[in-house]
């Protein structure tokens, strides 16, 4: 949808055009991407150069006038380019969802004078509003921004390795019953951060490292194979310790699967060696009788 014809857009530059304080005003991210995938969750990422970021900070009630507001979260008054800046991610009760970020005016100044656009803006930008004509010298975005580099060899095994040593947490947590931390270790560090980069990293393979991965894993699920996916989804468990164990090994199945593909890819070699003691090790680990007073 164009700006023209968006509504809150509309909205947006009316309100600015209404305070004299807000000088320039820009749309980021996803919106400013070409053939971004939207819909009714799609948030609205906005830059407001304003003369002075304080009252905005200090009181709230101008949010209101984009609806009732469900539910805030307030970033704190930070340094950007060596001025004051902020945050208010704002959700509204009709399902409006706007970032608004606040700059000093004079951040919009050294980044028309910076040879590069910063990240957040070289993902894509659209002038909204300019009253005095500051975003004039802003360059144009690249959309290259975020999309990661291939990793280094250091960089490839160290993710192996914390890998395999976050599964020994799994392991002594699942035998002592302790369902909670067991579940963050698996279902945080090791799918979360670990085996997500493994997945990441085979994407930009795949599209030849052109691709900017979604938070969290937000796209992976459209980008991989549906046979791979599957099998990313037979990695979550519910609260029965037996399938957290199953789950356990099936996310080591998985990493290893795509850690060997990514390896080759990239010339990198895979380490069986680790895998296989590893594997002895949590087997022995399962093994064990809840009261065992020995490592046998």
């Amino acid at each position: 949808m164009t700006p023209k014809k968006d509504r809150i857009i509309q909205r947006l530059i009316r309100w600015a055009e209404e305070h004299d304080s807000v000088r320039a005003m820009l749309l980021t991210s996803t919106r400013t991407i070409p053939n971004a995938s939207l819909d009714l969750f799609s948030d609205y990422d906005v830059i407001l150069a304003v003369n002075d970021i304080r009252p905005y900070y200090e009181d709230r009630s101008w949010l209101e006038a984009f609806g009732s507001v469900l539910v805030l979260y307030r970033d704190p008054i930070q340094e950007y380019y060596g001025f004051e800046v902020f945050a208010y991610i704002t959700q509204y009760e009709d399902g409006l969802k706007i970032d608004f970020t606040l700059y000093s005016l004079e951040i919009l100044h050294r980044i028309a004078a910076d040879p590069v656009l910063p990240d957040d803006l070289d993902i894509g930008y659209r002038v909204l509003l300019d009253k005095d004509g500051l975003t004039t010298d802003l360059k144009p975005p690249t959309f290259n921004a975020y999309i990661p580099n291939p990793p280094d060899e250091s960089t490839y095994m160290t993710v192996i390795e914390e890998f395999f040593h976050e599964t020994t947490y799994v392991a002594k947590l699942l035998w002592r019953d302790e369902l909670m931390p067991a579940k963050y270790s698996l279902d945080t560090v090791i799918k979360l951060q670990h085996l997500r980069q493994m997945l990441e990293w085979q994407v930009e393979i795949d599209h030849d490292w052109t691709v900017k991965p979604g938070l969290f894993g937000k796209g992976l699920k459209k980008r991989l194979g549906p046979e791979i996916w599957a099998e990313v989804e037979g990695t979550f468990a519910g609260a029965d310790l037996e399938e957290n164990w199953e789950a356990l090994f099936k996310s080591i199945t998985l990493f290893r699967k795509i850690a060997v593909n990514v390896g080759k890819a990239l010339g990198y070699k895979y380490p069986y060696s680790l895998d296989g003691r590893m594997l002895t090790y949590l087997h022995k680990a399962k093994s064990l009788e809840p009261q065992a007073k020995a490592f046998l």
